[in-house]
């Protein structure tokens, strides 16, 4: 029986294990170009540009409309002369037609295909400054998710901090009752041990509000128990910020749109075909109501429009100016951001070679004060004074090193990685 239960506490023991969802960085980047609200333009502007091209697409069909008038002149078209034994009756001031006219699309400098072309231009453009977007984002994800990852950090310190303590008040109470130190010594652990329940309880809703905005970036639902896993970060010479590709693509939408302005004053042929019903028809001497047709060919050719398509070109080459005095300031800003990191993460290198020293002198310091309180020399507020200097040390020197990480992933982001 006791075996079975054994087994099911062992079982649940497992679960419980495989229940603690772990978290990596790139899960969190991966999650904001998935679940964050901007990421979901690029559908949208992917329907909208599918759209559009078929409405482009509609040009090509024939058009058919409607069209009806009825109309009162002043005057009308009179025959200025007479003739023998024939009256020429004069045409009504009122006049009335109806006509179904169908126009198809022959040729237009293929203006068509130049709109599709500016237009996916557009959205690619659009598309990638949304990445752009995104990828400024990873700053805002670093420092929520290595903030949360140093709480973890100092979390398990200050509880192996209270579990040494937990283990040297037993020690003292036993030394309480054969009287070889005075009940105050206990007294003092005691205290330190509240004020470290205090700062658990900080450290919790620290992480639980670090947490909600990492959540809020990421659509995710992560709580207090999410385990981060500690990121490594090998810092990589290559690197592609999505702002070069945006540049390109601005470039490639301004030389798109000169394309369409080239085919603006491109010739223009039509086909044509009118079918009516009026007074008077086709024949203006014949004052009845009567059907009638035309068709033909129609050829529309701008020869001439006082230079604007060059102007309007000269205007879409100083657009192309201004976005290489973007990307220029862009370059100089970039390498001085990467720079000041690869200060930042030297610094942060040797002050990890200070902690490291310092806290194997303040280990040697406890181990010392240990014994020392254990036979009177010093007193246990004199070895906390010391444990505490101790465990400082430590969360200095793992804020270092995540404070190093955290520089490392900052420099990668900036890198474009």
């Amino acid at each position: 029986m006791m075996k079975k239960y054994i087994i099911i506490i062992s079982f649940f023991l497992f679960q419980v294990v495989i229940a603690q969802e772990q978290l990596t960085l790139e899960k969190c980047y991966q999650l904001i170009e998935t679940n964050y609200p901007l990421a979901k333009q690029n559908d949208i502007l992917k329907n909208q540009l599918e759209v559009q091209t078929e409405a482009f697409n509609k040009d090509k069909l024939p058009k058919v409309s409607f069209n009806a008038q009825a109309t009162y002149q002043s005057e009308v078209t009179r025959v200025p002369f007479s003739m023998p034994n024939t009256t020429i009756e004069p045409l009504n001031k009122d006049q009335y037609r109806a006509t179904l006219d169908v126009n198809q699309l022959i040729y237009n400098g293929n203006i068509i295909e130049a709109q599709t072309n500016l237009k996916t231009a557009q959205t690619k453009t659009q598309q990638q400054q949304v990445k752009v977007s995104l990828h400024q984002l990873k700053n805002l994800v670093n420092q929520y998710y290595f903030g949360i990852l140093l709480l973890q950090k100092k979390q398990e310190l200050i509880t192996a901090k209270k579990t040494l303590l937990q283990q040297k008040i037993k020690e003292i109470q036993a030394a309480v009752k054969f009287g070889a130190v005075l009940p105050s010594s206990e007294q003092v652990i005691e205290a330190e041990i509240i004020k470290i329940n205090q700062q658990s309880n900080d450290i919790r809703y620290e992480k639980l509000k670090l947490f909600n905005h990492l959540n809020k970036l990421t659509d995710a639902n992560f709580n207090e128990d999410t385990e981060l896993v500690e990121n490594i970060t090998t810092l990589s010479v290559e690197g592609n910020r999505p702002e070069y590709e945006l540049f390109e693509l601005q470039n490639q939408q301004i030389d798109a749109n000169k394309n369409l302005i080239s085919k603006s004053n491109a010739p223009k042929v039509n086909a044509f075909a009118q079918g009516g019903y009026g007074n008077p028809a086709l024949n203006m001497l014949n004052n009845s109501f009567e059907t009638f047709y035309m068709a033909g060919i129609r050829l529309n050719w701008t020869l001439f429009d006082w230079n604007k398509t060059k102007k309007e070109k000269e205007a879409l080459e100083i657009s192309k100016q201004l976005i290489e005095i973007e990307k220029e300031t862009f370059e100089i800003n970039l390498n001085s951001q990467l720079q000041e990191m690869n200060f930042e993460i030297e610094r942060i290198k040797e002050q990890l070679v200070s902690d490291n020293e310092i806290v194997q002198l303040r280990e040697k310091i406890v181990r010392s004060a240990e014994a020392q309180m254990k036979n009177g020399v010093i007193t246990s507020s004199d070895y906390l004074n010391e444990v505490t200097q101790l465990f400082e040390a430590k969360i200095n020197e793992q804020t270092h090193k995540v404070q190093l990480e955290l520089a490392k992933a900052n420099y990668q982001i900036i890198k474009g990685n």
